[in-house]
């Protein structure tokens, strides 16, 4: 911890001190503060140079941030956004190193633990999981959630370690995991803009957190803009905490302890926040602590200057009532410390800023200096074997000429240098591509690497046991399946919750929750509001805490609702913080085959390019569902199953190992055997394929059919593609629209299993139409393909083939 971090003691009773520990402890914070504000200014002088790419950051919030820092202790969580710079420093989850480090986008996790240089600055992170994927002890440690910059997208995630400590306090059961909550004491602290409380997430996690009563600390930094817009076009009334004052607490509600306290006033502030904080660990309460009349010194960002916008008197009074500057005069006034003395001690904090600053740069160029002057070198050495010596020795010349150079720079002079020689052989040329490769694998694990943790316990990795089958097995309906799925595992494993829209009382829609919350208590199994965005970011949450949550939302078309955070925030985690954070939870949903143009989604193109990070699981009956959750949940990482809609009535026999088999992930299954024709299809639309392929056969057609279970990960041994090059024909069924999943599955059966060299017939995609399905059964059959559809498909693949042998039908 840097040597200016706060103690994080949560007690700030200035009575019980003397005045010179006093004194002690409002210098020290004052030079928190300075030296915060001292790294805003270089920061945004290190964007205008070009060293840096952007530059956002915390100026004009210092002093409520201090405030903040003194009542946050071990165990606690933030879930903020960028301008909590000072915070960071002050708990010590950050320093001034790592602010700079991260400022120059260093991928070194030594210098930048929170990202690993792939977040812009002022985005922070504390690293929960150790190198192998395992927990590290929450309750001993200052926890922070990866920030993300989508304006109020933090907000729903900020609700779930909030409700994870409602949990580990009201379930005994969950007692012994010490790693991760003592007796659920800890607070949750969210931050956000003024002007990001206009946003639709915001007030749907206000509301939640007062119904749910947790302990999540709101701080609104009130700077009166959000950019160049004033509070008057933003905000009712202009004022959030007046706006939202109906949601405090009288007797006999629940709701909100609200508070108002003027960013500049240092002892308002200390004082404000240990009362609100107070209210909130001991009565386990949410609390607004609403900070006013705050300034942004240097703007929003480093994109334009707030002269633009703001009037000279509104600049004068930011000028005024800075909050270091009036901290400064009330610590003089109060003979806290001296004239003299602060001013020295605020020299003292700029070469120290300064320092860090240059350690920091110096760390990363002296780094990439020593790869170009190897480049330099290969190329120069290349070129006095080469025929195109000239050329080379002005590419290396260019490379040696740029300024503040990157190693995209390096990589992208060894590239030039080889197309010039491509019709060349030497040794140097040998050692010039063995350093190319080796360059490339470095930057694909600095760059493009942990998507997924890829831990031991990841999905991928756990053990695969068949559905076992008694020779008496009963035939039940598919929710039977899942009902006795989930039974089974909430009895295994007390870590595991579910919450969604009719999921409790009613056993949800579907009834695959049927009577287990009566059994197992509405603390793990509970009902939640029409809020998509909060009970995904609920989820994240308390997955990131330690607990398993199964998070439904009612119909896939509702996902709609909470794609922000799914794709900004859970799918993003483990790549922005290059596998330092992880968040296991398991979206459960539904939809397909039904009626009507909200009930019948199959939207898989827009989950397949939103949700990269997560395993997106298409279960074609509620066995295979079962047998994916029973994977996920021995996992630790995030899922989505979309279950069959029409498919919970079915009838399917039940496994004696009902809570235990898994199906794995990424590993196709063929269906049906052929040798004419692979179709691929998933879901709802394999039993239409399997009905074809009947009618087919009695034409002559055999066709083989291939489920691939999961489309992320996809058919990982390459069955479709082995498939492919025995039946040289492929369709693709899918009732998605066309060209999303549909061009998808062709990408990887074509490019990636290089399934392209077998074909002796064009591929063809089956999807639905281009609107979406309208309501009645008729829409559905002339919308989605059918029967027909797939039959006539596949014949008129095998007509243009073979017309003679196969004469068209119409």
């Amino acid at each position: 911890m840097p040597e200016t971090a706060n103690s994080g003691t949560g007690n700030n009773a200035i009575a019980e001190l003397s005045f010179d520990d006093f004194k002690s402890i409002v210098i020290k914070d004052y030079r928190i503060g300075y030296e915060s504000r001292q790294a805003s200014i270089i920061g945004r002088r290190e964007v205008l140079t070009g060293k840096a790419k952007f530059g956002i950051f915390g100026d004009g919030k210092e002093v409520a941030q201090l405030a903040m820092a003194k009542v946050f202790r071990k165990g606690d969580w933030r879930a903020g956004y960028y301008r909590d710079q000072t915070f960071m420093f002050a708990t010590g989850m950050s320093n001034l190193k790592e602010f700079f480090a991260q400022l120059y986008a260093n991928p070194d996790l030594t210098e930048d633990p929170a990202s690993g240089g792939r977040q812009m600055n002022c985005h922070y992170a504390t690293r929960f999981i150790n190198e192998d994927g395992s927990w590290k002890n929450q309750s001993e440690t200052m926890n922070c959630s990866a920030d993300i910059s989508t304006t109020g997208g933090h907000m729903p995630r900020l609700l779930g370690p909030a409700y994870a400590s409602k949990l580990y306090r009201q379930n005994r059961e969950l007692a012994p995991l010490t790693n991760f909550s003592v007796n659920g004491n800890e607070v949750v602290f969210g931050t956000i803009g003024n002007g990001a409380t206009s946003e639709g997430l915001f007030f749907e996690v206000f509301n939640a957190a007062g119904v749910l009563q947790v302990p999540m600390a709101i701080s609104v930094w009130d700077d009166a803009y959000a950019i160049s817009v004033p509070a008057s076009i933003q905000t009712t009334k202009e004022d959030i905490s007046e706006i939202l004052s109906g949601f405090q607490r009288e007797t006999g509600t629940n709701g909100y302890e609200i508070f108002k306290v003027r960013g500049w006033d240092y002892v308002a502030l200390c004082e404000t926040y240990e009362r609100a904080i107070t209210v909130c660990r001991e009565e386990h309460v949410p609390v607004l602590i609403h900070v006013v009349e705050m300034t942004q010194p240097q703007g929003h960002s480093t994109s334009g200057s707030h002269e633009r916008y703001k009037t000279k008197d509104r600049l004068t009074r930011e000028s005024d009532y800075d909050c270091l500057l009036q901290m400064r005069n009330w610590m003089i006034e109060s003979a806290i410390i001296t004239e003299e003395d602060i001013t020295a001690l605020e020299d003292e904090a700029k070469k120290y800023v300064r320092e860090c600053q240059r350690e920091a740069w110096n760390i990363l160029s002296d780094k990439i200096k020593t790869e170009i002057d190897e480049a330099v070198q290969l190329i120069n050495a290349l070129s006095h074997v080469s025929n195109f010596k000239n050329e080379l020795e002005d590419v290396s010349a260019e490379l040696l000429a740029c300024v503040d150079p990157g190693r995209k720079d390096a990589a992208s002079a060894i590239r030039k240098a080889l197309r010039l020689t491509v019709s060349e052989h030497s040794d140097e040329k040998y050692a010039l591509i063995d350093w190319l490769n080796e360059e490339n694998a470095k930057n694909e694990e600095r760059f493009n690497s942990k998507l997924f943790t890829g831990s031991s316990s990841s999905p991928l990795n756990v053990n695969v046991l068949p559905a076992d089958y008694a020779d008496d097995a009963a035939l039940l309906d598919g929710r039977e399946i899942l009902n006795a799925c989930f039974d089974a595992n909430f009895e295994r494993d007390k870590t595991i919750v579910a919450f969604g829209e009719d999921l409790g009382a009613i056993g949800d829609v579907n009834q695959g929750f049927a009577g287990l919350q009566a059994k197992y208590g509405d603390i793990r199994i509970t009902d939640t509001g029409i809020r998509e965005s909060s009970i995904i970011g609920k989820g994240m949450g308390l997955a990131m805490r330690g607990l398993k949550p199964i998070a439904e939302i009612q119909y896939v078309d509702y996902l709609l609702y909470a794609i922000t955070v799914l794709s900004d925030d859970l799918a993003s985690l483990s790549y922005r913080t290059a596998g330092g954070q992880k968040a296991p939870v398991i979206v459960r949903t539904r939809g397909h085959r039904l009626e009507g143009i909200w009930h019948s989604g199959s939207p898989l193109g827009i989950i397949l390019n939103a949700l990269r990070g997560l395993h997106v699981c298409v279960p074609r009956n509620m066995t295979q569902a079962a047998g994916m959750y029973n994977t996920l949940l021995r996992g630790d990482e995030p899922a989505i199953v979309i279950e069959c809609l029409n498919g919970y009535r079915l009838k399917e026999k039940l496994p004696a190992n009902v809570g235990e088999f898994t199906v794995p992930l990424g590993k196709a299954e063929i269906l049906r055997e052929g040798s004419d024709m692979t179709v691929v299809s998933y879901g709802s639309t394999l039993r239409i394929v399997m009905e074809a392929a009947v009618e087919l056969e009695k034409l002559g057609v055999n066709i083989e059919v291939i489920d691939p279970q999961t489309l992320y990960p996809f058919d990982i041994d390459n069955v479709c593609g082995n498939s492919l090059y025995k039946t040289n024909k492929l369709l693709i069924v899918d009732e998605d629209l066309p060209g999303a999943a549909s061009a998808y599955i062709l990408q990887k059966v074509l490019e990636a299993q290089k399934g392209y060299y077998a074909l002796d017939a064009p591929p063809r995609t089956l999807s639905a139409k281009e609107h979406r399905p309208p309501y009645g059964s008729d829409g559905d059959y002339f919308s989605k393909p059918s029967v027909d559809d797939v039959i006539e498909a596949v014949y008129g693949i095998m007509h243009e083939s073979n017309p003679g042998k196969y004469p068209a039908i119409y």
